[in-house]
């Protein structure tokens, strides 16, 4: 009971707060120029897009294919190895490569990252399906055998995104292999 009674203050300055931030942007939209209210609702928009065109390609499911699929399996393993919510993805000749830290809490976790898999390029590719078309921080690893796994980025424009937009550039294709 006397922990209701501490946290009842606290609760009400997080309500009063919340509502706050929502009167101050209903302030800042009322007092938009016209400008900024079209950059606003074009900005809106092209997320709409963006989210429709990641719902249709499937980004926003984390693989396609079962357990015994190629994508089931390196998400077992992956997962085996760590349950951290970062991995580390590169991108070398010939393959990717697929790191974590062991543990989800670790100290200097950035020094004991670990490979988990490495794929090489005959046995899947690095894509993007929007194929630049929305900034998006979705990627896909296409298996030989159907099956997919969705990476999620840090970043809209990543290192991957590019460097798949450049091999589609060179090659012709929209996949870029390791």
């Amino acid at each position: 009971m006397a922990g209701v009674a501490l946290a009842a203050p606290f609760m009400l300055i997080g309500l009063l707060l919340g509502l706050l931030a929502t009167c101050v942007e209903a302030l800042q939209a009322v007092l938009a120029t016209k400008e900024e209210r079209d950059a606003s609702r074009s900005e809106r928009r092209a997320a709409k897009i963006r989210d429709r065109a990641v719902t249709e390609h499937g980004l926003d499911k984390t693989f396609d294919g079962d357990w015994n699929s190629a994508a089931g399996q390196l998400l077992l393993r992956w997962y085996g190895h760590s349950s951290h919510h970062q991995r580390l993805v590169a991108l070398t000749e010939g393959r990717i490569v697929l790191a974590s830290p062991p543990k989800r809490v670790s100290i200097r976790r950035e020094s004991l990252v670990q490979v988990v898999a490495e794929i090489p390029a005959d046995s899947a590719v690095l894509e993007d399906p929007l194929r630049n078309e929305h900034a998006s921080d979705r990627l896909r690893i296409r298996f030989t055998d159907g099956s997919w796994l969705t990476l999620i980025t840090e970043e809209r424009r990543s290192e991957l995104h590019m460097h798949v937009m450049r091999r589609s550039r060179a090659g012709g294709a929209d996949t870029a292999r390791g």
